[in-house]
C-alpha cells in the first residue's frame, strides 16, 4: 500500500510539472530571452541612428553645395582650382579640388561651409559637381582640441607630411554627396571618378545641374 501511494504521488508530481512546463514554459523562455531580444533591438536602433547621422551629413552637404553645380558660382564665392586633377593608381581619383582659401587655416569645421568643392571633368569639357572636402591643418587643430576632428560624428582622415600636395600634415574628409561611391560615402578615393577628360587648368567651363 505504501509503495502504491508513493507511486501515485510521484505520478501526480510529474504530471503537475509537465502541465506547468506546457503552461508557463513559453513565458519563462520569453523572460529568459528578453535580454537578448532587448540587446538586438538596441543594436538595431544604434545602427539606424548611425545611418541617420550619416544621411544627415550627406544631406547637409548637398544643401550647402547645390548652388555650386555651376563652377562659376563656386568661383564667385572664392573657390579656385588647386592641385590639378588628383588621380590615384588603381583606387580611382579625387577629381578637381576648388579650394576656398578664406576657409582654410582655422580650426573651424562647418558641414554647411566646406573648404573645398570637388568636380569631375567630363568628356564634353564641362565639370560635374561630385562632392565636397573638409580640411583642417593638423597643428592648428591639435593646438586647440584634445582629440582628432569629427564632422557630425564622422572621423576625419589624417594625411601626414610630406605628402603629394606639398601641404603640412592635415585632416580631411571627402563627402561624395553628388556621386555615390561604392566604397563608401566618406573615403578619400572614388573608383568611378576619372581625370581622363581633364584638359586645361586655366579653363573652367559653365556646367549646369546633372552635368
Amino acid at each position: 500500500m505504501i509503495t502504491r501511494r508513493i507511486a501515485t504521488t510521484m505520478h501526480e508530481v510529474l504530471l503537475g510539472a509537465a502541465l506547468a512546463l506546457v503552461v508557463f514554459g513559453p513565458a519563462l523562455a520569453l523572460a529568459q530571452g528578453g535580454s537578448g531580444i532587448t540587446a538586438q533591438a538596441h543594436q538595431h536602433a544604434q545602427a539606424s541612428d548611425k545611418g541617420g547621422q550619416l544621411n544627415a551629413l550627406m544631406q547637409t552637404v548637398r544643401d550647402a553645395t547645390a548652388r555650386f553645380q555651376d563652377p562659376a558660382a563656386a568661383e564667385a564665392e572664392g573657390y579656385g582650382l588647386m592641385f590639378g586633377c588628383v588621380s590615384g593608381d588603381s583606387a580611382g581619383a579625387m577629381g578637381l579640388h576648388f579650394v576656398n582659401g578664406a576657409l582654410v587655416g582655422d580650426d573651424v569645421l562647418d558641414p554647411a561651409r566646406p573648404e573645398i568643392v570637388i568636380y569631375e571633368p567630363m568628356a564634353d569639357g564641362r565639370l560635374r559637381l561630385v562632392g565636397a572636402d573638409f580640411l583642417v591643418f593638423k597643428d592648428v587643430w591639435d593646438a586647440a582640441h584634445p582629440a582628432a576632428p569629427q564632422l557630425m560624428g564622422q572621423l576625419l582622415h589624417l594625411f601626414e607630411a610630406p605628402n603629394r600636395f606639398g601641404l603640412p600634415a592635415f585632416y580631411t574628409l571627402h563627402v561624395w554627396a553628388w556621386k555615390p561611391n561604392p566604397n563608401g560615402a566618406f573615403v578619400n578615393w572614388h573608383p568611378d571618378v576619372s581625370c581622363d577628360a581633364f584638359r586645361d587648368a586655366s579653363s573652367v567651363p559653365d556646367s549646369g545641374p546633372g552635368a
